[in-house]
Order: structure tokens, then C-alpha cells, then sequence
């Protein structure tokens, strides 16, 4: 058990895991989504605002979730600002293939491979999901304020 909780929970996991970016949830978002792992309890909860375009412009999240969890919260958030829901739709589908198996990569979003050795340990790969799942939903709910449109 030792070697395997070591190449998955490495530095740099860790290190993102205490380094979460906007953590304070927003006041008056345009969408929220909450997901929860039922298999470790871990959860994310993003609020999201857009801007005219659809693009994400404002970002704020609980996380209450394992390292594994953590560390994806982190990496979606330093890279989210300024994305549309097509395209973090096209980030939740990647990583979800990537711990599946069925792609080789995690796509285009910057720092995903550290979780290649999660894949694996599939009871992991609800709470590394949780974070892109929950913004990509966050992103098609929420509506462009009709006043900056």
C-alpha cells in the first residue's frame, strides 16, 4: 500500500492540494454547482460569473476533498478565467477519458498528467472529475446578463 499512496499522492499533488486558488465563493453568481464523490464524500462547490462573450470572468469555490480532489481543484481554477462552457465541457470530457483509459492524454489543460497514476485506482477518479465537472456544468447554466450583452 505504501508505494502505491506515494506515486499518488507526489509533490506536486500535495503541494497543489495546499494551494488552491479562488477560494472565497462569490456573492452573486450566475450559476453554482456543487458535485460530491459518493465513494470518498469528497466535494466542490464552483460559483461562476460570465462575461459578454461566455467566458468565465469571475470564479470561486469550496473544496472539501481528498488530495487527489484538492490538487484537481487547484489546477482548474489557476487556468478556468477566461474559458467558455465549450471549452471546459472539452476538459471534463478529456480528463474523464484519460483516467478511463480510453485517450492517451488529458487534453490541452495544463498539469493534468500528474493524475497518469491514479488511473489505475478507478474509486479515485469521482473526486479528481469533480472540480471540471462541476465547472463545466456551472458554465452552461449560468446565462450572460442581458445588459453586457
Amino acid at each position: 500500500m505504501g508505494g502505491m499512496s506515494a506515486a499518488l499522492y507526489n509533490k506536486t499533488i500535495l503541494r497543489l492540494a495546499t494551494s488552491i486558488p479562488h477560494q472565497t465563493r462569490l456573492d452573486d453568481p450566475q450559476a453554482t454547482v456543487a458535485k460530491r464523490s459518493p465513494i470518498c464524500g469528497s466535494r466542490v462547490t464552483v460559483d461562476i460569473r460570465l462575461d459578454a462573450d461566455g467566458c468565465i470572468s469571475e470564479l470561486g469555490q469550496e473544496v472539501r476533498a481528498c488530495a487527489l480532489g484538492q490538487a484537481s481543484a487547484a489546477l482548474m481554477a489557476e487556468h478556468a478565467i477566461g474559458k467558455s462552457a465549450p471549452e471546459l465541457a472539452e476538459a471534463r470530457d478529456a480528463l474523464t477519458g484519460f483516467l478511463a483509459g480510453t485517450r492517451d492524454d488529458p487534453g490541452d489543460w495544463p498539469g493534468l498528467e500528474i493524475f497518469r497514476p491514479a488511473i489505475p485506482h478507478t474509486a479515485r477518479h469521482a473526486s479528481i472529475r469533480l472540480a471540471f465537472e462541476a465547472v463545466a456544468e456551472a458554465a452552461e447554466r449560468a446565462t450572460v446578463p442581458a445588459e453586457s450583452r
